[in-house]
């Protein structure tokens, strides 16, 4: 007497993990859809442009914008049919820039800074019209520059300072300068408007500033603004050290230091052009 085998049904445990298996797939898409609209300049995206760019059908892409749209992260303009993001989006972006601390953010990439280049790596922020070191990492090495954290110095003086000058916006700049006389702290500060004024064209260009005993006899420097998502600065970082040994090294300093601030610019929400 022969028996037919009858197929055994799925057991509970079997259908829960394949269940969770779709949704962490689901998951995943939609995250890639709403990073790939993150990542774009364009204000608009269509259906078949996150699609092609995914590999996923259009179907799906459909679906997922449909879900996103009923969290508010992603909008849907009604007349051309493209969608954006949302204003759920804007909400955790803010929500994380809120929480972040420069100087504790900060902090690791001064440490890697300075072993890179061994100099000094500091970090500066700004108070309406000076900034003030916050944080400082020396390295190993007999003969090091070091600064006093807290006091404020004025926006024209020293790398540090023309970083956050050159990085504001023009009529912030022309307000600064109109000050009846800039404070000379050595004989090569730069005190003169049209000076300045050059200078900062040049450090726009290059993306940092330069100083040669501008504000510190004896010490030479590099400096470069973190900026945040509406190009502005929140913190500047310097390399710096003794200027009979730091002439040699500049170049290679701000190559260190332009990666270090592009990078912690990211976090804080910059997008390169």
């Amino acid at each position: 007497m022969s028996s037919t085998a009858q197929p055994s049904e799925p057991s509970p445990r079997a259908e829960e993990r394949g269940a969770t298996g779709q949704t962490i797939a689901t998951v995943e898409r939609a995250a890639d859809v709403l990073m790939y609209f993150a990542e774009q300049r364009a204000a608009t995206l269509g259906v078949t442009e996150v699609a092609n760019a995914l590999g996923l059908s259009k179907a799906a892409v459909h679906r997922i914008l449909t879900s996103l749209r009923g969290h508010g992260l992603i909008e849907l303009d009604g007349v051309s049919r493209r969608y954006s993001l949302g204003m759920g989006a804007m909400k955790l972006g803010m929500a994380y820039l809120e929480r972040l601390d420069v100087r504790t953010v900060a902090r690791p990439e001064l440490v890697a800074l300075s072993e890179r280049t061994s100099e000094t790596a500091t970090l500066s922020v700004r108070s309406g019209w000076t900034r003030s070191y916050i944080d400082q990492v020396t390295p190993r090495r007999e003969l090091i520059m070091s600064v006093t954290l807290g006091v404020p110095y004025p926006l024209h003086a020293g790398a540090s300072s023309k970083a956050f000058l050159a990085f504001l916006s023009d009529d912030e700049i022309e307000h600064y300068l109109a000050q009846p006389a800039l404070e000379r702290f050595t004989q090569a500060t730069i005190a003169n408007g049209s000076r300045l004024r050059r200078e900062i064209e040049e450090i726009r260009g290059r993306g940092y500033a330069r100083s040669n005993a501008e504000r510190q006899a004896g010490a030479a420097s590099v400096a470069a603004p973190i900026l945040d998502q509406h190009d502005r600065p929140i913190a500047v970082i310097s390399v710096s050290g003794p200027i009979e040994r730091f002439t040699e090294e500049a170049d290679a300093c701000a190559s260190a230091l332009l990666t270090t601030v592009h990078h912690l610019s990211e976090r804080f929400g910059h997008r390169r052009a």
